[in-house]
């Protein structure tokens, strides 16, 4: 049940009525035409723009198509009014019984309230964290993990086929590197004294690995040279980062489909046959790049390269794909990688980068559009940075990493359900301040907590309800009285809770789960608000004395509202909670 979905048909309905009639030409594209919540709920349940984008093309006065269009949409019994405001916005209103029916379409859809067919199986690769396999993941993997993560629920949830995937940078430089850390602690277990040098990793988390080399080739790559031992601890060195990165994922509930090895795409061919293809349509070739704009570096010097020709698809230069001395640049993979991902038939890729990869997103987008044909989109989602505060001063805790702060010491602080539920308070591409004092609080003015306490209320209104021997089953609060929801803070909660599968709709078009938990900080402040005026007015609590009736009917609501919560709650991976302590 979506009601804006509804009344938006019977818009549409009514605008063909009256081209059918001779008001408004044939032909017209309906396709701005909405339905949505008025900016001020003083003017009206929903609001439609009809006449002023239909005004133009039908070549008439917005107030005379609103004019017209209001005499067929009064005459839907589920309008009670319709008024033209402005120089044509239609406001309407809904009668009570269309509003109290969302309560009981609530409860028998449970947490699949909501859920849409939008998508429509069409499938959706989203990539995400894809870390450099050298380390455990850190704060700000931790915020791409999340992000990514939640808009696979919710594109899920809103009828896509989505497949969640890890793409692991095990092909370059910073492999060998760890290889070389990995042998320096393995020295070490063997009793020498071994120096960080040449960018190699300290980090602590490296002594067990060190360790268990020692355990499977005892001594046998001691004082050896790198080209006896340096592939073999590769691979073991790489085996092992990514055991710790699956644990870390594991932290935080995530669950990848897919692991895809950089690596693989080296030797197998796959990175010729994506140049290749790219080489057929003409936008491979030989030439030289102009220089940087800006201050000249010392060492630039015109050389003629291996270019992909990306500016034929909105990239500011063509970029190379060939260094000079014949090996590939890192572009090549991700362009072989991407060019896998739409042979395997994905109609929309997603991936999700640090903000260090800003100039990066031209480029992929260029090359996904070349070697698609333009068929696929990519969205790449850039997540800024995360700050730690602790007593409102910056917060630095784990040394064992090396130089960063790691996930597991984030969520080992406060748990995998507030590091989600706060890494998602803002938009992916804002910088976000996370403080451990303000997401443990119990306050408002922490969104956790006021989100898990509407649920934990709920949780309690139901437990006394039962002490009370009233009946709560969801059987039972479907077939409630909700025509006794009739005060209007009621149904203003009531109100909130029937924009949520609008919300998740626009939610899933724009790719922005943080809207998610936007929603459900305000459906649970409405919650909070009507629990607060019974205080004042008793005909507003949930449990009536004496009155099992309009107690259950009152008690579908909160269900209802809790229901909601749980669901938005599970599309960020977050457990609904039953109490706080």
């Amino acid at each position: 049940m979506n009601l804006f979905t509804d009344i938006h048909a019977v818009v549409l309905a009514a605008l063909e009525q009256m081209q059918a009639e001779g008001a408004l030409p044939e032909g017209l594209d309906f396709a701005n035409v909405t339905v949505e919540p008025p900016r001020d709920p003083l003017h009206g349940d929903m609001a439609t723009n009809a006449a002023m984008v239909l005004a133009k093309p039908a070549k008439a006065k917005p107030r005379d198509i609103a004019e017209k269009l209001v005499e067929k949409l009064i005459a839907d019994d589920r309008i009670t009014s319709a008024e033209v405001a402005g120089p044509g916005f239609i406001n309407l209103r809904l009668a009570p019984g269309v509003w109290q029916g969302v309560v009981e379409a609530v409860l028998k859809g449970g947490t699949s309230f909501g859920r849409s067919s939008m998508g429509g199986g069409k499938k959706v690769n989203v990539e995400y964290v894809s870390a450099n396999p050298t380390g455990p993941l850190h704060v700000g993997h931790t915020r791409g993990a999340v992000f990514g993560d939640a808009l696979a629920s919710l594109l899920d949830y809103a009828g896509y086929d989505v497949t969640r995937e890890y793409y692991i940078n095990d092909g370059g430089a910073q492999v060998d590197v760890l290889a070389r850390s990995v042998y320096l602690r393995y020295l070490e277990a063997h009793g020498q004294e071994v120096a960080f040098e040449d960018g190699t990793y300290p980090g602590e988390y490296l002594i067990e690995v060190g360790q268990t080399l020692k355990d499977k080739v005892g001594e046998a790559y001691v004082d050896q040279p790198e080209d006896v031992w340096l592939a073999e601890v590769r691979e073991f060195a790489t085996a092992a980062m990514m055991d710790l990165i699956r644990e870390d994922l594991r932290l935080l509930n995530v669950e990848m489909d897919v692991f895809y090895s950089e690596k693989s795409l080296y030797g197998t061919g796959r990175i010729e046959g994506a140049i290749q293809d790219l080489t057929d349509k003409g936008l491979i070739y030989r030439g030289t790049l102009e220089p940087p704009k800006g201050k000249l570096p010392e060492d630039w010097e015109p050389r003629e390269q291996t270019l992909f020709k990306s500016t034929d698809y909105g990239d500011d230069v063509d970029r190379p794909i060939m260094k000079s001395d014949g090996a590939w640049t890192y572009f090549a993979p991700d362009i072989a990688y991407h060019y896998d991902k739409v042979q395997r038939g994905f109609d929309l890729l997603i991936d999700v980068f640090g903000a260090d990869h800003g100039g990066y997103v031209k480029r992929m987008k260029a090359a996904v559009s070349a070697l698609s044909g333009g068929r696929v989109p990519v969205d790449i989602k850039l997540c800024q940075l995360v700050k730690l505060f602790k007593n409102g001063e910056p917060f630095k805790m784990s040394k064992r990493a090396g130089t960063f702060i790691m996930l597991r010491d984030v969520v080992e602080q406060v748990g995998p359900d507030v590091t989600r539920f706060v890494m998602l308070t803002r938009k992916n591409d804002a910088p976000l301040d996370f403080d451990f004092d303000k997401v443990l609080e119990q306050s408002k003015e922490n969104p956790v907590f006021y989100v898990q306490y509407a649920h934990a209320r709920v949780s309690s209104v139901l437990r006394k309800a039962a002490e009370a021997g009233i009946t709560v089953s969801d059987d039972v609060l479907i077939s409630a009285d909700q025509t006794k929801l009739d005060h209007e803070a009621e149904l203003h909660l009531i109100k909130k809770i029937a924009e949520w599968p609008r919300l998740v709709e626009i939610a899933a078009r724009t790719n922005e789960p943080h809207r998610i938990a936007f929603y459900l900080y305000e459906l649970a402040s409405d919650l909070h608000g009507l629990w607060n005026r019974g205080n004042d007015v008793p005909a507003l609590r949930f449990i009536q004395d004496d009155d099992s009736a309009t107690s259950q009917a009152k008690i579908s609501l909160a269900r209802a509202t809790a229901v909601v919560i749980a669901a938005g709650l599970g599309i960020l991976g977050v457990k609904p909670a039953e109490e706080l302590r």
